[in-house]
C-alpha cells in the first residue's frame, strides 16, 4: 500500500481487535498493540503486531494488502522471523487481509527443500457482508463496506450501514463523524465513496458542507475567518469585519476541500477564491463532491 494508503494506519490501529474478532474469528479478550518497526539493513514496519494476553497468549501479526505483491510470502516470512526474534517464547499467528479489487492471486505458502512456511490469507471480497451488518459494533459495520454484497444494490447496503451507525451512535455525534470518515476511506477501495456521501445526504438532508469528511476544512476555515473578522472589526467596524472574515473563511474552506480531493492546486487559485463573493463560493463548494477535476468546479 506504499503508493496509496487505502486504509490509514490510524484506522488500522483503532479497529485491529475487531478485525481479529469478526474477520479472523479469534477469541481475544485482552491485547496490546506493539511497535512494529524492525531494523536490519533497512527499516521495515509491519502493519499491525499485537501481543494477545487473554484468553491465551500469542503474537498476532496482521498485514492489509491493497494490491498484488509477487514477493508477499517472503515479506511475511521476514516479518515472522523479526517477531520471533523479539518474542522467542510465544506462538505467532499471521494473517493477510486482502482488500484489493482484482482477484486474489498471491501465494501464501513456501514449499522448498528444508523450508515449509504458510500463513492465513483472507480476501474481503469473499466475506459475506450480512454477518457484519448484523453486529452491534461500529467497527464491524464499517468493515462491511469491503465485503461481498451478494448482488444486493450497493446503495441499499450502504444505507443499512449508515442507519445502523446512526442508531448505535445516536447520542455520540462526534463518534458518528469519526466512523463515517472511516467508512468514506474504506469505500474508496470499492469505488463507492460517492454513493456513501449521497446516501448520508439523503438520509439526513445534510448539506455537502456538513458531511464528516468536510467538517474539518469547513470548521477551520470559518473559525479562522471569524477570528480575522473580529480583529478587523475592532479596527474597521465589527459588522463589516466579521462579514469579510467569514467570506475569507469560506474561501479557506473551499481551498481545503479542493486540496483533499485534487491534491496540489495552482497558485492563481487563491486570487480567484479571494475575489469571489459568498454566493459564488457556496456554488463552487456544492460542486466539489461530484467534480472529476477543477474545471468541473469552476465551470461557468
Amino acid at each position: 500500500m506504499a503508493e496509496k494508503d487505502i486504509i490509514s494506519k490510524h484506522i488500522l490501529k483503532q479497529i485491529a481487535l475487531d478485525m481479529a474478532r469478526y474477520l479472523f474469528e479469534l477469541d481475544i479478550q485482552e491485547a496490546e498493540l506493539l511497535d512494529s518497526e524492525y531494523q536490519r539493513i533497512e527499516d521495515r514496519r509491519a502493519d499491525l503486531v499485537l501481543h494477545v494476553k487473554k484468553p491465551e497468549e500469542f503474537m498476532l501479526h496482521i498485514e492489509v494488502q491493497n494490491n498484488h505483491h509477487p514477493q508477499m510470502v517472503w515479506r511475511m516470512l521476514r516479518y515472522r522471523l523479526d517477531i520471533r526474534h523479539e518474542h522467542p517464547d510465544l506462538p505467532i499467528r499471521q494473517y493477510l487481509l486482502y482488500i484489493g479489487q482484482e482477484r486474489l492471486r498471491m501465494s501464501n505458502r513456501i514449499d522448498e527443500p528444508n523450508l515449509s512456511y504458510a500463513y492465513t490469507q483472507i480476501d474481503t471480497r469473499q466475506l459475506d457482508c450480512q454477518h457484519l451488518l448484523h453486529c452491534d459494533n461500529p467497527d464491524a459495520l464499517v468493515l462491511a463496506i469491503l465485503c461481498d454484497f451478494h448482488g444486493q444494490d450497493p446503495s441499499r447496503v450502504i444505507r443499512t450501514i449508515i442507519q445502523r451507525l446512526q442508531t448505535l451512535l445516536q447520542d455520540d455525534s462526534s463518534g458518528f463523524r469519526e466512523y463515517f470518515a472511516m467508512l468514506e476511506i474504506l469505500s474508496e477501495n470499492r469505488n463507492l465513496q460517492t454513493l456513501v456521501n449521497e446516501e448520508l445526504a439523503m438520509l439526513s438532508n445534510t448539506k455537502l458542507s456538513n458531511l464528516p469528511s468536510y467538517q474539518k476544512g469547513w470548521q477551520i476555515g470559518i473559525q479562522e475567518g471569524r477570528q480575522e473578522g473580529e480583529q478587523k472589526g475592532r479596527q474597521e467596524g465589527e459588522q463589516k469585519g466579521e462579514q469579510k472574515g467569514e467570506q475569507k473563511g469560506l474561501a479557506r474552506s473551499l481551498r481545503y476541500l479542493l486540496e483533499q480531493k485534487f491534491g496540489g492546486l495552482p497558485d492563481t487559485l487563491d486570487q480567484r477564491l479571494q475575489a469571489a463573493d459568498d454566493t459564488q463560493l457556496l456554488q463552487w463548494m456544492g460542486r466539489v463532491l461530484h467534480a472529476n477535476d477543477l474545471s468541473d468546479v469552476f465551470a461557468s
